[in-house]
């Protein structure tokens, strides 16, 4: 009998001592990790929840990303897109130099040299790529979109613009076709703004006897080739908007997700902290009874 009472006062002893340590355990856990569960065992309902909220972030990670890399080409396209403007906003005034009557054909010469250059330098840009290597006015393609031919340029890239998935269901293109941004018709006939420049240059550079008349009537095709950059420059702008409002609604659901991540399964640091003392005082006050007790004459006698 004698045995027995000892035998189970130390088997009770050690189950109230082992769940207080448990008990502060699980609160020195919470503290570090911030949150009220330790194992999923604690709220499975909550556990679950908070698996699914980690998903979600995780997805949202992935569509950010998405949309920083569309950011990326969209601007590039649209810096682009400026330099290209500026040069057919040039070209332009150089037309208008060379319709004069009281220039040379030396002047107009020297004139064709520079919308030549000019020519060469929207050749490049049109055929510029993103930092992946992707042609930024050539759909799909990865590479240079445009090879020089002759007075003008030669399109390889494909008839699509590449796209990116930025979560929802929601797309967006980051690249435009060439034919888009420069091509279109004048005085009923398809051209492009690379042979309205090249061909000028080239009949300027010739000499060309009615050299003022063919400037003058390259104007109306200079401003059409204008104005196809601006309204590409009108469209990146749109889509640029378009992924800030996304970006934007992203981060409004991604600080909902960590305010109910903090709902869910958070833990209150102050009351967490004011339990660990608290349960450490009885832990420390259990072990010195413990240690009294087990040390007692009677227990000695009894055993």
């Amino acid at each position: 009998m004698t045995s027995v009472s000892t035998s189970a006062f130390y088997e009770r002893a050690n189950l109230q001592l082992s769940t207080l340590r448990r008990k502060a355990e699980s609160a020195q856990g919470q503290i570090s990790s911030g949150s009220r569960l330790v194992r999923s065992s604690d709220d499975p309902v909550a556990a679950a929840r908070l698996r699914d909220l980690a998903r979600q972030e995780a997805l949202s990670g992935v569509d950010q990303r998405n949309s920083d890399t569309a950011s990326s080409k969209l601007e590039q396209a649209s810096s682009a897109l400026t330099e290209m403007s500026d040069i057919a906003i040039r070209a332009r005034e150089l037309a208008l130099q060379a319709g004069s009557d009281t220039l040379s054909v030396q002047d107009r010469r020297s004139i064709g040299d520079e919308l030549a250059s000019l020519r060469n330098a929207l050749v490049d840009l049109a055929g510029s790529r993103d930092g992946f290597g992707n042609a930024l006015f050539g759909g799909q393609l990865s590479g240079k979109a445009y090879q020089p031919s002759g007075n003008g340029a030669t399109y390889v890239g494909t008839a699509q613009p590449a796209s990116i998935d930025l979560g929802d269901g929601q797309m967006v293109d980051v690249s435009m076709t060439g034919p888009d941004v420069f091509n279109f018709t004048s005085n009923g006939t398809p051209t492009d703004l690379f042979s309205t420049i090249g061909d000028l240059a080239a009949a300027l550079q010739g000499g060309a006897s009615n050299g003022a008349s063919l400037a003058s009537g390259s104007l109306d095709a200079l401003d059409t080739g204008l104005g196809k950059l601006t309204t590409a420059q009108t469209v990146v702008g749109t889509r640029l908007t378009w992924i800030d409002t996304l970006d934007q609604r992203r981060t409004e659901h991604s600080e909902s997700i960590a305010q109910e991540k903090s709902d869910v399964g958070g833990v209150d640091l102050a009351s967490a902290i004011t339990g660990l003392q608290q349960t450490m005082t009885v832990l420390e006050a259990s072990q010195a009874s413990f240690v009294k007790l087990a040390n007692l004459s009677l227990f000695s006698l009894l055993r």
